[in-house]
């Protein structure tokens, strides 16, 4: 079982590494592990006493990397105005497929739920159109690198920072500029890969057309502008990738 590491506490909060496929929230009753159930089992003490496990930074269940919780009420809702403010600094890593022919990109394009407006078998799927939200990510290529593999050889490691934080916003975008991140089963190849895992679990088929059994984003910094900041470097599956 892989566990989750604290990278940092005060009597305000705890930054946690979360691993890949583990949950934040549960989504089901009695269902498997997830992270606030295992931070309220962490921090009985503190919740006896008045506290509360806010998680204020999501991540999807396949993208790994740091996540901010606030121990108490007033931390949630001064993690949340920070938030409001876009003082608090989010970043990623990311691996793509290709080489991107820029070095810098801002996409600036707003996101709603693809079923509002045109047909997709799956619900929470995004995608750009003039009615939704406004998005906004920069984007930087750290590096292309070659590795011979069963679906293509030139892949690269990119740079990625929200300024808004929209559901799925950097896979959408980093798809909208023409290169998905590696192993995303819903902006990558076919969305139809997606159901076929939902319904067969990860085979080789899934495997040859998409080399990760997860998206490759990792949350790599965490930082309150002009307090503090945390980073995490990549976790072995990606840094093995690129290897």
């Amino acid at each position: 079982m892989v566990q989750f590491k604290i990278i940092d506490e005060t009597d305000d909060y705890v930054v946690v590494d979360k691993p890949p496929f583990l949950l934040i929230h549960p989504t089901k009753p009695n269902q498997a592990r997830n992270l606030w159930k295992e931070l309220r089992e962490l921090l009985t003490f503190e919740i006896a006493s008045g506290g509360q496990v806010s998680i204020v930074n999501r991540l999807d269940r396949e993208t790994s990397g740091l996540v901010l919780v606030a121990k108490t009420a007033a931390a949630a809702r001064r993690f949340g105005l920070l938030m409001q403010k876009q003082r608090l600094r989010k970043e990623y890593f990311a691996i793509v497929w290709d080489w991107p022919e820029w070095d810098k990109k801002i996409v600036d394009a707003p996101l709603d739920r693809q079923t509002k407006h045109q047909q997709s078998a799956i619900w929470l799927k995004q995608m750009i159109h003039p009615a939704g939200a406004r998005a906004e990510t920069e984007f930087h290529v750290e590096r292309r690198f070659v590795k011979s593999t069963t679906a293509g050889d030139k892949f690269s490691l990119i740079h990625a920072i929200p300024r808004t934080g929209r559901t799925h916003q950097i896979r959408v975008h980093l798809s909208s500029a023409g290169h998905p991140t590696l192993g995303d089963k819903i902006y990558g190849p076919d969305e139809r890969l997606y159901l076929r895992f939902i319904e067969t679990g990860w085979t080789e088929e899934l495997e040859q057309r998409l080399l990760l059994p997860r998206h490759a984003l990792h949350s790599a910094k965490l930082a309150i502008e002009g307090e503090c900041e945390w980073n995490s470097p990549l976790p072995v599956d990606l840094a093995e990738f690129i290897r």
